[in-house]
């Protein structure tokens, strides 16, 4: 593709899915929706269709990247589009790999069209993945914490369309955190995979949003800049709340464990389990012999969702949190008092935190603070200089209402 052509086409996306609102007749694809209801971009097909006519695609997707009760490679394939490739983020293409799993490249058996793994050694695509690629799509649900992968993987995905001249298109779907921002702010130093961006975990921003701020703050390698274009929702605001239809992974199965993920991450890091290998992963915390708890708990092996859980096999003495959903909306904040707590009644506190722990917090202050005994009033405070520097910078790159 020429670059006439490029800039062209990305003035034609600009100006469907950024600049006006769009229309809602796509609503017909959900039976029963109403005039208020969130349309995510994937739904206003009649916006991005004809751009996609004649190229040729690449596709980021899994299981959430659904039209209605299709899905989005599915819906493209029916219309006649060039899907040549797909990418699959980590679990896989159509979700079927568990946490950490390797994601092995192969075909889609419904398809047939190749999928290159992004999760595993390559988690960016290589030029030639993109040789004979006019535009990449990116459709995947977020739960908007930094430590979920996702974001990594479109970090990657624009690093290499702006290193090899293609056009990306993400089409946007709702952050169901998206109504707080908070969190330390990743050190670059604390760099990798489960945060890849100097935002804090709880970052405020859809997938569509988060390009923009990615692209436009110089983050990807070397500053490049990609050429992209969001298709934008109708109906979302940051302060809606929004059910999400599939489970974006296997050890989030519902929104009370979506709500509390950002709280909770932290402990993988920590000698806690969090629910794994139980019915309510990431709305339970304990260790063996924990002394304030009011719940028991074995985690096991559950094929097709986690293997090897921490303490597999033996019973656990935890808290149940799966009622503080609606804390966690009213309050706005991670919870640092359970990460504390536990740490407390830890027996041997050097063993309590392992080396991913400063990983998922982006930094090692966190921990330090914790270890020299700070409240959590105190490590929030510490956290509020660079959280209102983000802040600042992300009201750029908003495309949605925020109150």
């Amino acid at each position: 593709m020429t670059q006439i052509n490029y800039f062209i086409l990305a003035i034609m996306l600009a100006f469907h899915s950024v600049s006006c609102k769009g229309n809602t007749n796509d609503s017909a694809f959900i039976a029963g929706v109403d005039s208020t209801s969130i349309i995510t971009g994937a739904e206003k097909l009649s916006e991005y269709l004809p751009l996609l006519k004649g190229k040729r695609i690449a596709v980021v997707a899994n299981q959430t990247s659904m039209v209605g009760e299709v899905h989005l490679v599915d819906k493209l394939i029916a219309g006649k589009i060039d899907v040549q490739q797909a990418f699959a983020p980590e679990h896989g293409f159509r979700g079927e790999a568990g946490p950490g799993d390797k994601v092995d490249s192969g075909k889609d058996p419904l398809t047939g069209i190749k999928v290159i793994s992004l999760y595993g050694s390559q988690k960016k695509p290589q030029p030639e993945d993109l040789k004979d690629i006019d535009i990449v799509v990116f459709d995947i649900q977020d739960v908007g914490a930094r430590f979920y992968t996702y974001i990594s993987t479109l970090h990657y995905v624009m690093e290499a369309c702006a290193e090899n001249n293609v056009l990306l298109l993400v089409l946007d779907r709702p952050n169901p955190n998206g109504f707080y921002v908070d969190g330390p702010v990743l050190d670059t130093a604390y760099r990798s995979f489960v945060g890849i961006a100097p935002i804090p975990v709880v970052h405020g921003l859809t997938v569509g949003e988060y390009a923009m701020m990615a692209n436009g703050e110089g983050w990807l390698k070397n500053s490049v800049k990609c050429k992209m274009s969001v298709v934008k929702m109708n109906n979302y605001t940051h302060d809606k709340l929004y059910e999400l239809p599939v489970r974006p992974s296997p050890n989030l199965p519902g929104m009370n464990s979506i709500y509390l993920y950002p709280s909770l991450c932290f402990f993988e890091g920590a000698a806690v389990s969090v629910g794994r290998g139980t019915s309510k992963p990431f709305e339970i915390i304990g260790f063996p012999g924990y002394k304030n708890g009011n719940i028991k708990f074995t985690p096991v092996e559950l094929p097709g969702i986690i293997k090897d859980p921490p303490y597999e096999g033996i019973e656990c003495d935890g808290i149940d949190l799966s009622s503080y959903s609606g804390q966690m909306i009213s309050s706005k904040k991670i919870n640092i008092e359970w990460l504390i707590e536990m740490y407390t009644a830890y027996p041997d506190k050097e063993k309590f935190f392992n080396n991913f722990f400063d990983k998922l917090a982006g930094t090692d202050q966190l921990r330090k603070q914790i270890v020299a005994g700070l409240s959590a009033t105190e490590i929030r405070k510490s956290w509020q200089p660079l959280l209102d520097e983000y802040k600042k910078k992300r009201e750029k790159y908003l495309l949605y209402v925020e109150k």
